[in-house]
């Protein structure tokens, strides 16, 4: 059952060529282990909900939240996946990288037959001292796009012109240039 939790997803968002690096590529291949406080699965609606401390394992692929929804066409084959937490998180370590890639936002989305990933509310995307954060991380898998999102505009109680509250960030390292000992 592969297919069942978003595996994919994370594999493919931890493919980010931005970040410079792929994702493990024995990950996908590894069995899917899904331990939750409360499991249910609807064949009618195709749908399959865990709740309370969900920890997914795949390979190095770790995801963490506090309830899962994972939807599924006729085939069995994922179409989107939901987990949410305060805040839900992911982690992988890629091929050939020293540092995991991890992630974190009050909602993850994945939308796999659109090839879209989203992680909504207080987002963040994070490899060593890269780093990528705002209200909405939007990451289309197909085409190796990211682009982010500061916090909605808050309206005033006043009726005045709405103002931001919120920016991305993004943190780009200087290169480490290697230095010959004396």
């Amino acid at each position: 059952m592969k297919n069942v939790l978003a595996l994919s997803l994370v594999a493919i968002l931890l493919s980010l060529r931005s970040l410079n690096a792929l994702a493990l590529t024995t990950d996908t291949e590894q069995p899917v282990e899904i331990e939750a406080d409360f499991a249910e699965l609807d064949d009618q609606q195709k749908q399959t909900t865990y709740t309370g401390n969900v920890v997914v394992v795949q390979g190095s692929i770790r995801m963490t939240g506090d309830k899962l929804i994972a939807n599924f066409d006729d085939d069995r084959q994922m179409q989107d996946v939901y987990l949410d937490g305060k805040p839900a998180f992911f982690k992988q370590t890629p091929d050939g990288a020293k540092q995991d890639i991890e992630g974190e936002g009050l909602k993850i989305e994945y939308h796999a037959q659109k090839n879209l990933l989203y992680l909504i509310d207080k987002a963040r995307l994070k490899q060593g001292e890269r780093l990528f954060e705002g209200y909405r991380i939007n990451y289309d898998t197909k085409n190796s796009i990211i682009t982010g999102r500061g916090a909605p505009s808050a309206a005033k109680e006043d009726g005045a012109a709405p103002r931001r509250s919120g920016r991305v960030k993004v943190i780009i390292p200087p290169k480490h240039k290697n230095v010959p000992p004396n």
